[in-house]
């Protein structure tokens, strides 16, 4: 299933019932550092999650994954999300949303945003009719900051996440430069998703650069080296997670969250590979 007609799907169940001074010396001298937390985007389990909520979330944690990040709740109301969270010991610092509920009442999404717990709300996905011409954009860009400003009076953090399509030039500016300028840097932060931004041809660690502390949320995916460069567990591809982690501190991420659009068999194999590879990796 794609992501918006699995988002536009949930649309309704889902709401309703460090510094760039210290740059140099810190892509120079990797610290060794290794991830003190692995996250999921549960998009990756979707299937079983829809089919046993609790049971997936209970293999999710066995497997050591002590975020997830959530693309609907299965027509679960917020309460039961988070018991359901508590009694696995995981935390839920993010949540996507479409652009139709961007449209709608965000109180509904700040009031389970609070009871669950997420510190950030994310718009997933624009759809393709919402973004045809450079003033589409801009139009998504105004909705971004006044969306942006609603949800931080209410103490939480909107963000960005990205696919390739923004590094399309359109009027011969990429749209993503566009949004990043153009979005106010405090209400509007950006997920970055790493296979995206690196099938587009850009290199993220050169946003990290233009636009360091912009990045709080990062999708762990890779990319294979088939010609179509499909989705692949971490470590399994052709992505530098260690130099793009090395960054970290330029970027600004606090949570990293892995992602595996679809897998080649069970979901559970694919995460299990990808949280052991991050769990080992040095940067």
């Amino acid at each position: 299933m794609k992501r918006r007609a699995f988002l536009n799907s949930l649309v309704a169940s889902s709401l309703g019932g460090l510094a760039l001074t210290r740059a140099s010396s810190h892509f120079a001298f990797p610290t060794n550092k290794r991830l003190s937390r692995i996250g999921l985007q549960l998009y990756t389990v979707r299937n079983p999650l829809e089919k046993d909520f609790e049971g997936t979330l209970a293999r999710v944690a066995s497997l050591g994954y002590t975020e997830v990040e959530f693309a609907g709740y299965f027509n679960h109301k917020p309460e039961e999300v988070k018991a359901a969270l508590n009694r696995y010991n995981l935390r839920a610092p993010s949540v996507h949303i479409s652009t139709a509920v961007l449209r709608g009442n965000l109180q509904e999404a700040i009031d389970a945003a609070h009871t669950i717990g997420h510190q950030y709300i994310v718009c997933a996905y624009l759809p393709a009719e919402e973004r045809r011409t450079m003033d589409d954009y801009k139009r998504l860009i105004d909705r971004f900051n006044s969306a942006g400003e609603q949800f931080k009076k209410a103490g939480i953090q909107f963000a960005y996440h990205n696919h390739d399509f923004e590094f399309q030039r359109m009027d011969e500016k990429l749209p993503y430069d566009v949004i990043l300028a153009e979005t106010d840097p405090v209400a509007v932060k950006m997920e970055i998703d790493l296979y995206w931004i690196t099938k587009a041809g850009q290199n993220p660690v050169d946003y990290f650069r233009r636009y360091p502390g912009r990045f709080p949320l990062a999708h762990i995916k890779d990319m294979d080296a088939t010609p179509k460069r499909f989705f692949t567990e971490v470590g399994q591809g052709t992505i530098d997670f260690k130099k793009i982690l090395s960054s970290s501190g330029t970027a600004g991420f606090k949570h990293y969250f892995v992602e595996q659009d679809e897998t080649p068999g069970s979901p559970f194999s694919s995460i299990k590979i990808s949280f052991d590879y991050l769990k080992q990796l040095q940067f």
